[in-house]
């Protein structure tokens, strides 16, 4: 058993600390166009565009024919993203059948948000794409496109999370039965999915840099968890999946939640938006699980033998990872902290 999982830890280090390594933990970032009717017949737009480094993504919006430009916009820099306000008037009786257009998607591979919200208590959103970079405003907004739009960003966010998925890596490192694991699959889903609804509907509200330090802290505590399993020595995961899983869950919905907020709810189908970007989670989540218990099965029966001792590789490196996010988050909202 020792010797399987030595080898399954060798290769699953080489090939899950590639893909991470240069990853931002936590992160999603598309691009939003938030178009607001206001009670004046007038138009607040706003367009927030990710930027890497100090450079914006190379995207631009082409708002619908009929609105015009009133004033000069204003530009601000925020962390990890440019926004831009403007207003406009519209020179038509209404927006609908008219099109929204994102120029450069192709190029960038970045998701843009589109927001509407009219007068008449209408709102459309729509996630536009690189293969789907138009919107044409519709009479009514589709409940269908919604919950599409939401599963995939929900499913999205958590394959690109890497904190949230080394945490789900530790405990299949760690729990022991197929049992066991749906328990604690299960504790962390209910646990996540709570603070997530909260969270969102306002009820709990937690600051983001504590939160996603407990996050990286909790990623830290299953790697030293790992290495008292391997070592005989008392495991309160190993004993008790189910409670850790709970416990630590519902911080990591509170990292969801935060996510979430980034992106936006449309206020006319909060519910649906809600539960369907949770399904995306659990859908990515067990699209992952689902790949390293395939990938464990596969990589027990390979002719390599892994180094003595390595099987200590991946709960360390997981560590070493982890410590750094705890540092580097707790440091963020320290008083004396410039970031």
């Amino acid at each position: 058993m020792i010797r399987s999982l030595t080898k399954v830890c060798f290769f699953v280090l080489v090939g899950f600390f590639q893909v991470i390594a240069p990853a931002s933990a936590d992160e999603i970032r598309p691009a939003l166009l938030d178009i607001k009717e206001q009670s004046t017949g007038l138009f607040a737009v706003t367009w927030k565009v990710p930027t890497r480094g100090d450079k914006a993504e190379n995207i631009t919006p082409y708002l619908p024919k009929s609105l015009e430009l009133v004033g000069t916009p204003t530009v601000q820099d925020v962390p990890g993203a440019k926004v831009e306000h403007a207003t406009y008037k519209n020179n038509s009786e209404s927006l609908t059948g008219q099109k929204v257009v994102i120029d450069g998607l192709t190029a960038v591979q970045t998701d843009v948000l589109l927001l509407i919200q009219l007068q008449d208590g209408s709102q459309h959103s729509a996630i536009l794409r690189p293969s789907s970079p138009e919107f044409t405003i519709p009479l009514e907004a589709s409940k269908f496109q919604v919950a599409a739009d939401y599963w995939r960003m929900g499913t999205i966010h958590i394959l690109e999370g890497a904190d949230h998925l080394l945490f789900v890596l530790a405990l299949l490192l760690i729990v022991v039965g197929v049992g066991q694991l749906l328990k604690a699959v299960t504790a962390f889903t209910v646990a996540h999915s709570i603070t997530l609804v909260l969270a969102t509907l306002g009820f709990v509200h937690v600051p983001a840099a504590p939160t996603e330090a407990i996050i990286a802290l909790s990623i830290l505590f299953l790697a030293t968890e790992i290495v008292h399993k391997h070592n005989g020595q008392f495991s309160l995961t190993e004993r008790y999946p189910w409670v850790i899983a709970f416990v630590f869950g519902l911080f990591h919905g509170l990292g969801f939640a935060g996510a979430l907020s980034k992106i936006g709810v449309p206020q006319h189908e909060v519910p649906l938006a809600l539960l369907m970007f949770n399904v995306g989670v659990e859908t990515g989540q067990l699209l992952f699980i689902a790949v390293m218990l395939g990938l464990f099965a596969i990589l027990k029966w390979l002719p390599f033998t892994a180094p003595q001792g390595s099987w200590r590789v991946l709960p360390y490196a997981i560590g070493s990872v982890a410590a750094f996010w705890t540092i580097e988050r707790v440091v963020s909202f320290l008083p004396f902290s410039t970031v």
